[in-house]
Formats: structure tokens, sequence, C-alpha cells
């Protein structure tokens, strides 16, 4: 069976803007077309939409925001509006599954089992937050007729600017709790994988949320992103991405005061004892750096081995990515699957040729097609590195690993804090003691102790150093939604 033969992929139809709660084309006429990396063929064009389109977006949240019901309606009516986004997310995770599989490459099973209830969570998590609505009273004891009475409010138009690499989950880690807070949202998805964005903004309407608090513009990343952060009326932008983008949305976010959620960029350190569980260890060292292909801001692109263990770890390793099994994200066997674009595909094959100059390949290093198209690269391994080389200081974005010795804690937690990055860290170790003692050591925002890729909606997520600031996910994600009012009442 050819590849786009396969049952589970299908037609999806042509996406439009959505804007005040209507789906409209780009004002210009012009579309865009989104690729399967599977198949390398085209599979729908999207509305791209302009400056002007986004101005429109922005107009429509902001209207919304000050003069519709969604910031003073009563929570628990937000939150049932929450709920039933969540209900219907589930009831069409095979739509969901299926246009990410096809978009961008991410293997369908993996989603189905992991990303889909995630998603679903996190709309279903802020919205028993906002049944709490975290208002507070309080009275002091020296002035007994006055009492304090504080608020959470909201901040007013939120812009959520998300990636290619995971288009669902990092589109509702921050729609869920901007909207639940009473937020208004401009969301503006990767150019390359908007297709489960389209769907999302159907499940929204379809839930019930009125007009304009929820607005969909797909098109180029720089003009409308710039339009969005230079736009006085946009209170807040949440953003994914790179390091180098997320600081030009802060230098330009500063002339309007834009709250600024960032989640950036990643050079994870996983640190592997010798006497970790080893084929435990080993698994998650390999999951860690190749599910998703390594399109993964937190995956384990560093792999610091203890030196009494390396030779054991990296043939184990090398033949365990050699073993994988490469093919179509939607063949519920595949394990990796292509990269997600064109240019992806050529920058991380770039780093690889690096890798080889550099340090000893023992695992992968070429292509390879299935039909003669797809863009997959093969799980790469190169021992002997050390920190100073590019493919271990610089975030590939890929499914190449270098693996670097160490000799003893002190000097793991060196080479571990050696980055300008601080996203994400794992330890391997039988020895818990060792785990939190060198757990509180790790400049990064999450440490995962004898697993990886452990995510809940209760949890809060980002990253020290040059890999951001503010939270998502869990209680914390709220500060970056809301602002503080204190109210004084004297009651004499």
């Amino acid at each position: 069976m050819a590849d786009d033969d396969h049952p589970r992929r299908k037609t999806i139809p042509a996406g439009r803007l959505l804007i005040d709660g209507q789906w409209r084309d780009a004002a210009s006429g012009e579309t865009s077309t989104t690729f399967d990396p599977t198949t390398e063929a085209a599979i729908t064009t999207v509305a791209k939409a302009g400056v002007g389109e986004a101005g429109d977006a922005v107009a429509a949240a902001q209207r919304a925001f000050e003069q519709g019901p969604w910031a003073r309606m009563h929570h628990e009516e937000r939150a049932k509006i929450l709920f039933r986004i969540a209900d219907l997310m589930d009831e069409r995770a095979e739509d969901f599954a299926v246009r990410e599989a096809m978009d961008m490459g991410m293997p369908y099973r993996d989603f189905r089992d992991t990303i889909m209830p995630h998603c679903s969570g996190l709309f279903r998590f802020h919205g028993g937050l906002a049944m709490s609505a975290m208002d507070g009273a309080y009275r002091t004891s020296y002035e007994p007729n006055i009492r304090i009475l504080t608020r959470r409010e909201p901040l007013g138009v939120v812009a959520a600017i998300t990636p290619f690499n995971f288009p669902l989950a990092l589109s509702c880690s921050k729609i869920a709790p901007a909207l639940a807070a009473g937020n208004t949202v401009v969301h503006k998805p990767a150019t390359d994988t908007p297709l489960t964005a389209l769907a999302l903004a159907q499940v929204i309407l379809d839930a019930g949320t009125p007009p304009g608090v929820y607005n969909l513009v797909t098109g180029p990343g720089g003009s409308i992103g710039d339009a969005l952060v230079n736009d006085p009326r946009v209170d807040k932008i949440a953003f994914t991405g790179s390091t180098a983008v997320g600081q030009n949305i802060m230098r330009n976010g500063a002339a309007t005061m834009k709250h600024l959620t960032m989640e950036l960029g990643g050079k994870s350190p996983n640190i592997l004892f010798a006497d970790a569980d080893m084929d435990a260890a080993i698994r998650a060292a390999f999951w860690g750096i190749f599910w998703n292909k390594g399109e993964v801001c937190v995956a384990g692109s560093r792999l610091l081995v203890e030196r009494s263990c390396y030779d054991e770890v990296v043939e184990k390793l090398s033949a365990m990515a050699m073993a994988a099994t490469l093919g179509d994200p939607l063949d519920p066997s595949t394990m990796v699957g292509p990269i997600a674009s064109r240019g992806e595909y050529d920058k991380v094959l770039g780093y690889v040729e690096e890798g080889k100059r550099t340090a000893r390949l023992t695992a992968g290093g070429g292509t390879r097609q299935i039909d003669g198209k797809g863009l997959f690269i093969e799980p790469t391994v190169f021992a002997d590195a050390n920190n100073e080389l590019r493919i271990a200081r610089e975030e590939i974005f890929g499914p190449v690993l270098p693996v670097i010795p160490f000799e003893h804690e002190d000097d793991a937690i060196r080479i571990a804090n050696d980055t300008s990055y601080g996203l994400a860290s794992g330890i391997q170790t039988g020895d818990l003691g060792r785990a939190l003692r060198l757990a509180d050591r790790i400049e990064a925002g999450t440490v995962w102790l004898n697993c990886w890729h452990k995510y809940h909606p209760n949890a809060p997520f980002g990253g020290f150093k040059m890999s951001g600031y503010g939270r998502e996910q869990g209680r914390e994600a709220w500060e970056s939604y809301t602002q503080y009012k204190t109210i004084w009442a004297n009651l004499a």
C-alpha cells in the first residue's frame, strides 16, 4: 500500500480565518499550502492573513473583552464552557490525531495515547481553577473595621503565538488558562502546521464561546507576529519558540508594556550514573531524545554518562537507535516519524554533518525514504563528544544525540549547567539521595528523576536562563494571565 493511500490519511478541507465568530477568507484571497512530510504531497491550503486581518482579530478580541459577556461572566459559567471544549476535543480525538500526524509527522499512536488526553485535560484543569475564582478576603489585627479584598482580574487581549512541533499541546497550554481567567485570545499558529489549530477553533465555537473571545489568524509568522507584538490593544503575548525570536518579542513588547510568557529553547542534560537500572535508564535516554523525532524543546539532547558505564551505554543505546522503526506516523508500529518540514530537515542534516567531523558516529547519520518520499532522518548517536562542540551547545531540534563522559557528581553538574539554556534536565540513578541532591543543583525548570517526558496539566512548566520565564500549566500559569486588585473597605 502506498503511503498516501493509508486508510487513516484523509482529505482536509481548506482552512479559513476565524474572526469575531465568523470564518472568512483573507482579504487578499491569498493562501498557503501545508505539506505532509511523509508523502511530501500537499495536504490542503490555508488562508494567508495579512496585517489587516491581524488588526481585525485584535479589534474583535478587544470588543469581546470590553463589551461582551466573557470577562464579566460568572466564573462557573466560563468553567462550563471550558469543560464542553474538553469533551468535544475528546469526541473528535481521531480527527485531531490524523491532522497532527499528517501535518507535522507526530506518530498517531503517541498523539492519541499521550498528547490528546493532556490537551483536553488542560481545559478541564483550568476550568476547575476558574470554578474556584481564587479571590481572597482578609482582616487586620490592628484595624478591626478594615476588610481587605483581593481579586484576580483578567489582563485583556492575549496573543498566543505557537510553534510547529507540538501544535495542539502548546496552543492549549496558552489558550486554556487565558480563556479560563476571562481573557480573550488571538491565536497565531505556526505556518507549517496549522491543521489542529483549525480543528480547535471549530471546537471552541461549537462549545458556545461568544464571538470574538477566540480568534484564529493563519499566515506568515514574521509580519503577523510583529503586528500582534506592536499592537497596543494586545495586553499579553504568550510565546513558544526560539530564543532569538523570543528576545525580539521582548524588545518590541516593551514599548507597550506587554505581559509576557516566554517558553524558549533548550539543550537539556540527561545525567546517567552507573548505579542506575541500566535498561530503564537507556530507554529513558532513547525516548528523551528520539520521541517526536527530537523536535521537542525539552528533548534530552545531551547525554552525560558516568565513565565506568560509558561504553556499555553507548553500545546499547546505539543498538536501540539502529533498531528503531521509522515510518508513516499514521502506522501504529512507527516509532520515529518524518521531520516536520523541508527547512527543518535541511537544518538538522547540517548538524549531522558537523557531528561526523567532530565526534564518533555510532548510530544513524543518514536519511531514509518510503517509496522514494519522506523527510526521514535516522536516530543518530555521536559518542566521544564534549560540551564545547556545536552539536552539544546548540539546539538541533532533531534526532541527534551527543554522548559525553563524566567522572563524578561535581563533574556532571558542571557539564550539565555549562549552557545558556535551562529548560529541562534528568538524572538516572539508583540512589534517591543523590537524585534529590543533584536536582537541587541543576539549573533547569524541570528535573526528571529516572524518567523523561512526564507532563500533567497541574504541574507548572517553564525555563531558567535563556529558556525563558513565566510558567505554563498548573495554578502558577494564572499568575501570567491575571492581575491582582486589592480593595480596602472601611466598615466603620
